[in-house]
């Protein structure tokens, strides 16, 4: 059986690792420099984290870089934000794209700049083809408006009722053609998943450490993907060590 780098069988590593990019804010203050300093720090792992994913195998990265709730940070920040999002875009596209990542946004454009709209759309073109890792940037982001939202179009599509179904709701999801997320990682310590993909992280397993996303590094992304591998993921049933057991 095939191994990745982490040294792990290729059937106990995830396909999709979905992150909660949590504590850029909380790492600032700890050394007393303003909140937005932290999400530049978050964003530049970013990048080692994606190289990382290619470089043990992933094949669907998610991570939540700004909520639908976000909007009611102080409003320097939210700019600030905004501004890290065109920034990355201006700056880190053409290497994503050199390196084979397709980038895809999940959530709703609306509420951004049109012309950071512009820049999106134009990102998901350009990288449309590219099949190494697939990125997916959720933000303005929220798993109950995904849901809703879904709803809302299965509605104006006229659909019955009796005709809807867990396939067809996935159709309709932000994240319709990719696979549910193997793993959620919330570094900061936070036991919740903050409105992040409810649907599709029903079974997910889920990694939590106490670090902050800016010194979430390679090695603490080992030992996630490590953790996940160790798992015995019965998706609501027994694994088959209880059954025989419990049949002897």
């Amino acid at each position: 059986m095939t191994k990745s780098p982490l040294n792990i069988p290729a059937d106990k590593l995830p396909q999709h690792v979905a992150i909660i990019m949590d504590g850029n804010g909380r790492w600032a203050l700890s050394r007393g420099l303003p909140r937005l300093a932290g999400h530049k720090a978050g964003t530049e792992n970013l990048r080692r984290i994606i190289r990382a994913s290619v470089k043990f195998g992933v094949k669907y990265l998610t991570i939540y870089a700004f909520s639908t709730e976000n909007w009611g940070r102080p409003p320097e920040e939210v700019q600030g934000l905004m501004f890290i999002l065109e920034d990355v875009l201006d700056r880190e596209l053409a290497e994503l794209h050199k390196e084979g990542v397709q980038l895809r946004h999940i959530g709703r454009l609306e509420r951004l700049a049109p012309k950071l709209q512009v820049k999106v759309l134009d990102a998901i073109e350009m990288t449309k083809n590219n099949d190494r890792l697939v990125l997916n940037v959720a933000f303005n982001y929220g798993g109950r408006d995904e849901i809703v939202n879904a709803i809302q179009n299965i509605i104006k599509d006229g659909i019955l009722p009796e005709d809807v179904n867990e396939a067809l709701v996935n159709r309709y999801l932000y994240t319709a053609g990719v696979p549910d997320p193997d793993l959620i990682v919330r570094p900061s310590g936070e036991l919740r998943v903050s409105n992040f993909m409810i649907w599709q992280g029903a079974y997910s397993e889920l990694y939590v450490t106490p670090k902050y996303w800016p010194d979430f590094d390679e090695e603490e992304y080992r030992r996630a993907l490590e953790t996940f591998a160790s798992r015995d993921r019965r998706y609501g049933k027994v694994s088959s060590g209880e059954y025989e057991a419990s049949n002897a």
